[in-house]
């Protein structure tokens, strides 16, 4: 299991200790742009994932959850990005094939994903699997950060995972959250191999006792 922290939850007045952190405990930086338009809230942009991208020794994964990401996928690829996802809620707004953009953002030479709230069912990830390096199932409705874990993922999740495995397809299953120790284990067991927890971690009194108890 994969373990990411979400930098969104992070000490930004000393995010360099929390990079650190990431880099000696953790295997893989997510970092969640928001634009406050495809969903209600705005993080941070290019300045500073570029800052982070000097210091990262682990691999950096970049959540668009903006409207036209396409827009911005080589930007955010030359930051340094091993992994881009963003919502196929912003290709439907865009009239745009997802397909088509998750093959864009590979021919950039980053891994794919494509992203869904809660409210997209599963199969509906289905045509694009073929595309897609991972899927990033979200747990919460994205936005906000120490949101309640929705417990009607792991079905999600199961669900996708039987699908990669029937296909017989290389791809990877992320979870976005609510995600602590609680739920680590139930959701690796459904099938995701990647999961992103923000609060868990920045917020505890051992964040590195967090990251291994939920391997």
């Amino acid at each position: 299991m994969k373990i990411a922290p979400s930098i969104l939850a992070a000490d930004f007045l000393n995010l360099g200790k929390d990079v650190q952190l990431v880099n000696d405990f953790a295997d893989v930086f997510h970092l969640d742009v928001m634009d406050g338009t495809l969903v209600p809230n705005i993080s941070y942009g290019f300045p500073v994932i570029e800052a982070i991208a000097r210091k990262a020794l682990k691999p950096m994964d970049i959540h668009l959850m903006i409207v036209n990401p396409d827009k911005y996928f080589e930007r955010f690829a030359k930051t340094g990005a091993s992994m881009i996802s963003f919502h196929l809620e912003a290709a439907r707004l865009a009239g745009k094939d997802a397909g088509e953009m998750l093959r864009t953002l590979r021919s950039l030479g980053v891994k794919a994903g494509l992203a869904i709230n809660p409210d997209i069912p599963a199969e509906d990830v289905f045509p694009y699997l073929e595309d897609a390096d991972f899927i990033l199932v979200m747990s919460v409705f994205a936005g906000f950060g120490g949101q309640k874990f929705i417990e009607d993922t792991y079905e999600k999740v199961r669900c996708i995972k039987a699908e990669i495995d029937r296909r017989g397809l290389d791809c990877e299953i992320e979870v976005d959250g609510g995600v602590s120790p609680a739920n680590a284990k139930k959701l690796g067991e459904a099938g995701a191999s990647i999961l992103v927890a923000g609060s868990a971690v920045f917020k505890a009194e051992d964040p590195s006792e967090v990251i291994s108890a939920m391997r």
